[in-house]
């Protein structure tokens, strides 16, 4: 039984869930409330030093970092590929979105609508959205000419970089001239078993 250490909003977390949930796989969820200091205590920090969720459990073995755990679920299923070049660029995907699109989107969504302190953030925030705008544009120019990030099939690439950007304007970017990554949404939202982000 797979177990996962879990915050409802974050959407690090989401891409593990909806995973699960595609992949038809069981699992018990230990809700972390990282806003009262859950992922802070010695309990959990023995399970992920770095002290964030999500983290799964399986085996005996625990893993946190969100894009190690999709791949791991990932790995001979319909949802990673095959060819060796295709999981080069599923990769690729995975670090762009942890270095040049989560930092910015993902944190400018949490100061904004999850602690609810925008002007206590208002220096840090401008160049949270300009870096924010730079990884949006770089995936509306791929969408460009597809239909999803790699080899034109549904992958955790685009579980990756879903889980953010799709709650991107709960960090206030204005999403109405993306009209590819608008489309996106749309064919990510349309895959068997999908679900939204509050949903466990």
């Amino acid at each position: 039984m797979y177990k996962l250490y879990d915050f409802l909003p974050s959407g690090n977390c989401y891409k593990i869930r909806l995973l699960l949930k595609q992949l038809g796989i069981a699992y018990e969820r230990v809700d972390v409330d990282i806003l009262s200091g859950q992922s802070r205590t010695d309990a959990f920090l023995q399970l992920n030093p770095n002290g964030r969720v999500p983290v799964l459990a399986h085996n005996g073995n625990y893993l946190p970092e969100s894009n190690a755990i999709l791949w791991y679920l990932a790995m001979n299923t319909a949802f990673l590929p095959t060819d060796a070049f295709a999981q080069a660029q599923v990769l690729q995907w995975l670090f762009f979105e942890q270095y040049s699109h989560e930092p910015n989107i993902a944190t400018a969504r949490y100061w904004i609508s999850i602690l609810k302190a925008k002007d206590h953030y208002a220096e840090p925030l401008k160049g949270k959205m300009e870096a924010g705008y730079a990884a949006l544009d770089v995936m509306e120019r791929h969408l460009q000419a597809k239909c999803f990030f790699v080899a034109d099939q549904y992958s955790i690439a685009d579980m990756a970089l879903y889980a953010y950007t799709h709650v991107a304007e709960e960090g206030e970017f204005d999403l109405s001239a993306y009209r590819h990554i608008k489309a996106w949404f749309g064919r990510v939202q349309a895959q068997a078993n999908h679900i939204g982000i509050q949903c466990a």
